[in-house]
């Protein structure tokens, strides 16, 4: 016999061997695995929300909202659905797919997850006897389960036992909670179209439910559309009813929320489900899997949070009505990070998650001044001090046709560094940053590194160092974290550890940093934030008799306020402060101005919010110190050499200046014609800045060239 012919004979030998053991082997398990009794736990699972401690409850997501239906009840319309949604050959399989079970073993040769069920039958099996773990020995158990079971049961009680079953996204198992979850009616009563809008969120309803995120709604729609042209494959519908349908998804009517989702509280609860779910949870685990989970929150610095919010959001309001002005548009956000470890100890992202979900907390806007701060970092690491000195007055910068200004045109002469950022002197940042080579990109490298991620208006302009990037809440919160944790950056999270029924850890937060800041950089720009709450336009906060640093901020567009901030840090706690207006947050903020201010300020509601806030979170906190600041050297020589064009007497750095009467009041740019008469839209994530503590011009900032990125008519003052 010739050699290949002998080798394949006992390849073939082989195979036929291990064929037959495999067959026996699985003969044996089918034998030997018996079916649980279903329902042991899966009913009851309810997941707890922890506040920090561990034991005080802040939030239950979901004891299983079912209510079950016999076969018989349940539409026609939905039992079609969902096998055309997940599995068109469930009325003929023997309840497992044989081309699902080897994309499972490729899975597994190839070192990846294990693919879940593929059948109806498989995934009935795996949420109602088994966990969700996935591994080789649950994979196979799941298999001839399936096999048992598609012999106890008929087709008709497999399909209606999963349709009461799984898990439709807003809390609810089973069609018929799903049905008035979704749109308020009762199971029976389901179009076609409703059906298949049902059928379609089951397969991952995080990213297909648009009340989780509005960006859902394509996902939702393109799998609306595959579920009713399976439906119309499979004949369970005419082409008339498809074309009934098809392009035409139903409206997703207001449902009334679980009262878990009421108030402030809403926001950390779906703040916490977003994560849990970015973490890999799955939302039948999240909203009925048993679990316990720990956040960081802290109910005290909580209850604190909400009390100044809406303390100042209720004078503003106040102050808006005594001018006339149509009130309660005005929105305050607050985030704060324990800066030892990036946790999220306590938001403010709106007064009621069920009346409105914005949450403000992690909706990005304009930073104006606040963004300062990264464009000193940047200056530092690039060879300046806080002693180099720079423009002071209005000017062009070469190459630019459009003037800098600082508010209300003040004209301060050759500044520091030091005093720049105390005073919050537009054109001495703007100077700084046009010297460096590639200076933008390098106060956006700052920002990054300091953990602000890019959102709208990053255009790399020299003009960004004047705030006009839009940053949230929680990341400045955390990037200014960085700074008082040494140039340590950390992760910011709300899921601090995450465990099973029994005990079992299933998730702990990261414990580690990296240093993303250099720690004498870190230093320094620390010691110069300091001196804007020392002597600067950030003075209200050193009320709170503990070393503070931070930076006022208000973003202008056009003659109308877009955001005002503070942003500022102890040791161990650092806190941003947000102001907004309007539906979307870009509505003009002057009228809700303190009573005999000119305009609506950073260190105005922003920094008496921020004050109110960390005197209850800081209460007996030991006063701890910032890191000394380094003695830099000077690696470079400022040398502005730009046009200066004054508009104003030169004013001393550290004098107080006198506003006028209001915004509309502020003396002209140069270039009149180069000032904005129209706000633009603010992004899906955001809105654009400038600062504020003792004014701000609204002119100030200039244009940034050819408004890339929202940044047009988008300016910022100190």
């Amino acid at each position: 016999m010739a050699l290949w012919k002998k080798i394949l004979a006992i390849v073939v030998s082989a195979v036929v061997a291990v064929g037959l053991m495999g067959g026996v082997a699985f003969a044996g398990l089918y034998s030997t695995t018996k079916v649980p009794d279903p329902n042991a736990d899966f009913q009851t699972n309810t997941t707890y929300l922890y506040y920090g401690d561990g034991t005080t409850q802040l939030s239950d997501l979901a004891v299983q909202n079912r209510t079950s239906l016999p076969y018989d009840q349940i539409p026609k319309a939905m039992k079609d659905a969902q096998v055309a949604a997940e599995d068109r050959t469930f009325w003929t399989n023997p309840g497992i797919s044989p081309m699902g079970m080897v994309r499972a073993l490729v899975a597994i040769a190839s070192g990846k997850d294990i693919q879940g069920g593929s059948t109806i039958t498989q995934q009935y099996i795996k949420l109602m006897y088994l966990t969700p773990q996935q591994t080789i020995s649950r994979k196979v158990k799941e298999v001839i389960l399936a096999l048992k079971l598609s012999n106890r049961l008929s087709k008709e009680e497999i399909l209606a036992n999963y349709l009461n079953t799984v898990y439709f996204g807003r809390g609810a198992y089973g069609v018929q909670a799903a049905s008035q979850a979704w749109f308020g009616i009762d199971a029976k009563d389901l179009s076609v179209g409703q059906a298949a809008v049902l059928a379609s969120v089951v397969q991952n309803p995080s990213i297909l439910d648009p009340k989780v995120d509005p960006d859902n709604i394509g996902r939702l729609k393109a799998r609306y559309e595959y579920v009713l042209s399976g439906m119309l494959d499979e004949k369970s519908i005419t082409k008339d009813q498809y074309n009934q349908f098809t392009g035409k998804m139903p409206e997703l009517p207001t449902v009334k929320a679980n009262p878990r989702y009421q108030g402030p509280k809403g926001f950390l609860v779906n703040m916490a489900e977003q994560e849990l779910a970015s973490l890999g949870f799955t939302d039948a685990q999240i909203n009925g899997g048993g679990l316990r989970v720990t956040t960081t929150f802290d109910q005290q610095a909580q209850a604190a949070a909400e009390k100044a919010a809406q303390t100042n959001q209720a004078a503003a309001d106040q102050a808006a009505r005594s001018r006339g002005t149509n009130a309660n548009a005005v929105h305050a956000a607050i985030a704060s990070v324990d800066s030892s470890n990036g946790e999220l100890i306590a938001m403010y992202g709106g007064d009621d998650f069920v009346k409105n979900s914005r949450n403000w907390a992690s909706t990005a806007r304009m930073t104006g001044s606040t963004f300062k701060t990264f464009g000193l970092i940047a200056g530092l690491r690039d060879g300046f001090t806080l002693n180099s000195v720079f423009q002071g007055n209005t000017f062009t910068p070469r190459g630019e046709s459009e003037t800098v200004r600082n508010e209300f045109s003040t004209q301060y002469g050759p500044v520091s560094l030091q005093v720049a950022t105390a005073q919050s002197i537009n054109t001495a940042f703007v100077d700084m940053v046009s010297q460096m080579d590639n200076g933008p990109q390098k106060v956006i490298q700052a920002a990054n590194d300091a953990g602000a991620p890019k959102a709208g208006a990053w255009d790399p302009y020299n003009r960004i160092v004047l705030g006009f990037a839009e940053v949230s809440p929680v990341n400045m919160a955390n990037a200014y974290a960085t700074l008082a944790n040494s140039g340590r950056q950390n992760q910011v999270h709300v899921i601090r550890e995450v465990k099973d029924r029994d005990g079992n850890v299933l998730y702990k937060a990261p414990s580690g940093n990296k240093q993303t800041v250099e720690k004498d950089v870190a230093a320094t720009t620390t010691a110069a934030l300091q001196s804007v709450v020392n002597e600067g336009t950030g003075a209200k906060a050193s009320a709170l008799n503990r070393p503070v640093a931070g930076k006022t901020g208000t973003a202008g567009v056009g003659n109308d306020i877009a955001s005002a901030w503070f942003v500022a840090y102890t040791k161990q706690i650092s806190t941003a402060v947000m102001y907004v207006a309007g539906d979307d947050g870009s509505s003009d903020l002057d009228p809700y101005r303190q009573p005999g201010t000119p305009t609506f300020f950073g260190a105005g509601y922003p920094a008496l919010t921020w004050l109110s806030y960390m005197q209850a979170a800081t209460k007996g906190m030991p006063v701890e110190n910032f890191d000394t600041a380094a003695n830099l050297p000077a690696r470079r020589t400022a040398s502005p050499l730009a046009v200066t064009t004054p508009s104003q007497p030169t004013a001393t750095p550290t004098a107080t200046k006198t506003p006028g009467n209001g915004p509309k009041d502020h003396g002209p740019s140069a270039d009149a014609s180069s000032q904005p008469t129209s706000k633009p839209k603010p992004s899906t994530q955001t809105s654009t800045g400038t600062d504020g503590g003792t004014g701000i011009d609204l002119g100030s900032g200039g244009v940034l060239p050819g408004g890339g990125g929202g940044g047009k008519g988008q300016t910022t003052g100190g």
